[in-house]
């Protein structure tokens, strides 16, 4: 079989990731229509979320959210969504990259996507994004390539070159 240069299943988890945001921004700016409501699974320990410890101590790996009748401040972007939620009467805020999404159901249709994990250097940059839309990036610098070749700029902060994630 060829090798698949193009990377369709890429391709397709990411327009599936374009249906969740879609939907998230229209529910942002008109609020959740008729019965729809969500569930979303995500990866807790995935590059760019933002949870309290207190979640991430009971949801070490993955959690589901319920996106119905109580909660607050939805805000999309390109690459994740904010969202308050209450957890034993306590608000908490969660920043979730679409690139941490492992489902997403609606089951007032029985509609779901399941996505597939990714580690690809696309999602490692949306991360970057999504911190500097909400603001919530901490002081510690990440490295989103740690194995690439790069210089510091004048910022200290790590070039990196395309062509060092490029196959030689």
């Amino acid at each position: 079989m060829a090798q698949d240069h193009i990377r369709y299943d890429v391709l397709t988890q990411d327009a599936l990731r374009g249906v969740v945001r879609k939907v998230l921004g229209e529910v942002e700016t008109a609020g959740l229509p008729g019965d729809h409501h969500f569930f979303i699974s995500f990866a807790t320990r995935a590059p760019g979320v933002r949870i309290s410890k207190k979640l991430l101590d009971e949801y070490e790996e993955e959690m589901t959210i319920v996106i119905q009748n109580q909660y607050k401040d939805l805000k999309t972007s390109e690459t994740g969504f904010e969202i308050g939620l209450s957890f034993d009467g306590i608000s908490e805020l969660l920043v979730i990259p679409f690139s941490a999404l492992k489902g997403f159901f609606d089951p007032s249709v029985e509609f779901g996507l399941q996505f597939e994990p990714s580690n690809t250097q696309m999602q490692a940059e949306e991360v970057s994004s999504v911190e500097e839309i909400f603001d919530t990036k901490s002081d510690e610098k990440k490295e989103t390539a740690s194995d690439a070749d790069g210089e510091q700029d004048e910022s200290g902060e790590k070039v990196v070159s395309l062509d060092s994630f490029r196959k030689k």
